[in-house]
């Protein structure tokens, strides 16, 4: 059975709703016995990867209080490097959403992923999601869209592989991406934020590909 943590919910992104799209997602694998799943929150991680999960899955951006006069973060140089420590020795990581949001761009934790978000415009806007088939996890990938927060990347297309592309009227951005790190493996998803898209069957589909090929299931 992989043992999988799950690390979901900041000041602007549902805990409770992160949780249930998650669920759904890895509901079958739940049932199977294939998985074990434990939330924690982001002040655990340090010591959960101590117990050497199979799969880390962060759906929480690096800021605690954003609307604070001085914002305070929690993702330190050394928790940076023993993330990237244990992908590097094995482990495998999901960046999901937010948990590729407010990092810094120069700490060791945005360089195992590759990317890192950029901005997104004020108002929610029609989403759509494409892959033409762009590497295993975008294989039978059918279009689908939802009205969500348009969620626009940086990712260095040219040291990983990139399964999800996304477009609006507001432009189009890299939303999905995956690559080895060391012996471990690391996949990135940018949507979704509201319960529309994170509870769409298509994004669900999706999203429980993305899990069972980062926890090799």
């Amino acid at each position: 059975m992989k043992q999988v943590l799950a690390i979901v919910g900041d000041f602007y992104h549902d805990m409770d709703l992160a949780k249930e799209s998650l669920l759904e997602a890895l509901s079958t694998h739940i049932e199977d016995n294939r998985i074990s799943l434990k939330f924690a929150l982001v002040t655990d991680i340090s010591e959960e990867l101590k117990r050497q999960p199979d799969m880390v899955v962060l759906f929480a951006e690096d800021r605690i209080d954003p609307q604070a006069e001085h914002v305070a973060t929690w993702m330190t140089k050394e928790v940076s490097d023993e993330i990237v420590q244990y992908v590097e020795n094995g482990g495998a990581w999901f960046g999901w959403h937010s948990g590729l949001a407010s990092y810094a761009v120069e700490s060791s934790y945005v360089g195992m992923l590759r990317g890192y978000f950029l901005t997104h415009p004020k108002d929610n806007k029609l989403v759509r999601y494409t892959s033409n088939g762009e590497t295993v996890l975008g294989e039978n990938v059918t279009p689908f869209e939802f009205l969500d927060e348009h969620y626009f990347v940086y990712c260095d297309e040219s040291r990983t592989n990139v399964f999800l592309r996304s477009s609006s009227v507001d432009g189009e951005s890299i939303a999905g991406w995956h690559h080895t790190f060391g012996k471990g493996l690391v996949c990135c998803l940018a949507p979704a934020h509201r319960r529309e898209g994170l509870m769409d069957p298509s994004f669900i589909h999706i999203l429980r590909h993305s899990l069972s090929w980062t926890a090799s299931l």
